[in-house]
């Protein structure tokens, strides 16, 4: 075998599934070995952007890693964003990057670059390979590093791949999460039941459902408050599901939602912090006289976690935790020309039961975000770590981890742009995704921002840097020339229409819907 095909095929014992792809020519080798070891699904990606986006969202829906094959460092470079946003939402990723031959570096070629040292801030697993017959371990330790919720890169010089390998048959390390922190948990016990007012932060996989289900019932023995992180990696949500307390985006809100509790127990999520120092603002928003504990670390499984926290709360039996989950309702289903809110009753109200909401609405999302609490069981992914672009090759992710599954993107227009290609690699594999395109024609967040800065008034210039509606982008010739159907739309009543079309249909869709104020 060569060095290529014992990377595949380790990866296949491993469990891993598919492989999104930009491969150039130090990847050959791979490219190649794909016809010869089967298991694993390649998928093209137009840009590494998208590669990398989509590994995210399939990380995030599975909790197993997706490899992605990159081409030397500026194609790792491309796709650093949305690697920045999978670091952030704890996404196991297995990246692959080819290299120059070994023997070539010291000659300096054009597209020579220090691909460690780029690696490095997404990585929480990172090597060079020396050798072709290391692979194997290599391969699959980055794969069992991998499945703690962080992104493995390794770096394989051409000729290791497709040099013979001569190295042992290993046997794959058996993953297994360290086990709760007893002392940390008895502490945390200790502060809920001393508390006048405690709240439980919940982030990561304690957002899922076995985690909000144990929270629950800490929340009906105790009456301790159920907070989340402001943007969930995934979060399953909606009626027979606890209610939660979002902390806001905007600083002055946040504080005052925590500044109501004496202590924090935190599960899956580190002190809340604001998103940007704001002049006059503060990092933190708790203070010295708010006690806080974090249950685990992420070696640990919060899961676990938190069923000890319960057990040590007296919360695992005998608690009805009826009053504190989410009943069943709609919005009304609205009418006229669309804004953010009428766009995100629209949703709520088409929907179906178990699909999975990926949003980087941004701003227009925000509405949508509060209608959805009590609909049927669905799940949401949002934009963690602030890299905008992850909306459309997340969901084509999501797509192929569950393709059963509807997904429906809600999109900015100006956030779209990013990785605008994804919707090629949609309709190349027949991506069960509704795209709805949040077109307000310009980067409305930074409009918003620079009101809450003072900037009432843009000049001509600096308007010149948010407006997007000179031209307008065509998103239906777009939509059409990547393969996919694509409508536009402006009012409530068009947009339930064309959503409720697109949803009877198994394959990617399109939709722009243009917002008013």
């Amino acid at each position: 075998m060569t060095g290529a095909e014992v990377i595949l095929q380790t990866a296949k014992d491993a469990g891993v599934k598919i492989c999104f792809a930009n491969a150039g020519t130090t990847e050959l080798p791979l490219v190649a070995a794909f016809d010869t070891i089967s298991g694993i699904r390649p998928v093209l990606g137009l840009f590494e952007g998208v590669c990398t986006g989509a590994a995210d969202g399939y990380g995030r829906v599975t909790l197993k890693p997706a490899m992605t094959l990159l081409h030397l460092g500026p194609g790792f470079a491309n796709g650093i964003p949305n690697l920045h946003n999978a670091r952030r939402a704890k996404s196991p990723v297995f990246n692959v990057i080819g290299e120059h031959a070994s023997w070539h570096l010291a000659a300096d070629p054009p597209l020579n670059m220090d691909i460690k040292s780029l690696a490095k801030p997404v990585s929480g697993w990172l090597k060079t390979s020396r050798s072709v017959n290391t692979l194997a371990q290599d391969t699959a330790q980055a794969l069992n590093a991998s499945l703690y919720g962080q992104i493995s890169t390794l770096i394989v010089p051409a000729d290791y791949q497709w040099s013979e390998y001569k190295g042992k048959k290993i046997s794959l390390p058996e993953f297994k999460f360290a086990a709760p922190n007893r002392k940390k948990i008895q502490a945390a016990a200790n502060l809920i039941k001393k508390s006048s007012k405690p709240a439980l932060i919940l982030g990561g996989r304690a957002l899922r459902k076995e985690g909000l289900m144990t929270a629950a019932k800490i929340k009906a023995a105790t009456g301790c408050d159920l907070l989340m992180i402001t943007f969930p990696a995934y979060l399953d949500r909606g009626a027979g599901l606890p209610l939660l307390k979002r902390i806001p985006y905007f600083p002055e809100q946040a504080s005052q939602l925590l500044a109501a509790y004496d202590a924090f127990v935190m599960a899956g999520a580190s002190e809340p912090v604001a998103f940007f120092g704001y002049k006059g603002g503060q990092s933190f928003y708790l203070g010295p006289k708010q006690k806080k504990v974090r249950i685990d670390d992420d070696r640990e499984d919060i899961n676990s976690a938190l069923e000890e926290l319960a057990d040590a709360l007296g919360a695992r039996v005998n608690f009805s935790t009826s009053s504190v989950l989410a009943k069943y309702s709609l919005p009304e289903m609205p009418s006229g020309k669309l804004n953010s809110q009428k766009l995100g009753a629209v949703i709520a109200n088409l929907q179906p039961e178990d699909c999975i909401i990926v949003e980087e609405g941004v701003t227009a999302g925000a509405p949508y975000y509060t209608l959805a609490q009590t609909l049927k069981p669905h799940s949401h992914m949002s934009l963690t770590g602030g890299a905008i672009g992850m909306g459309m090759p997340c969901a084509l992710g999501a797509s192929l981890a569950c393709p059963e599954k509807r997904i429906i993107n809600i999109e900015a227009d100006g956030s779209a742009m990013y990785t605008v290609q994804a919707l090629w690699s949609q309709a190349h594999e027949k991506a069960n995704v509704t795209t709805i395109i949040c077109s307000n024609r310009k980067y409305f967040t930074i409009e918003f921002e620079c009101r809450r800065a003072g900037i009432n008034s843009p000049g001509e210039a600096a308007a010149a840097l948010i407006k997007m509606d000179n031209p307008p982008v065509d998103w239906i010739a777009l939509g059409k020339s990547m393969g996919l159907p694509a409508v536009c739309v402006d009012t409530a009543e068009e947009l339930a229409k064309e959503l409720k079309a697109a949803l009877k249909e198994p394959e990617p869709h399109l939709i722009e819907a243009v917002l008013g104020r």
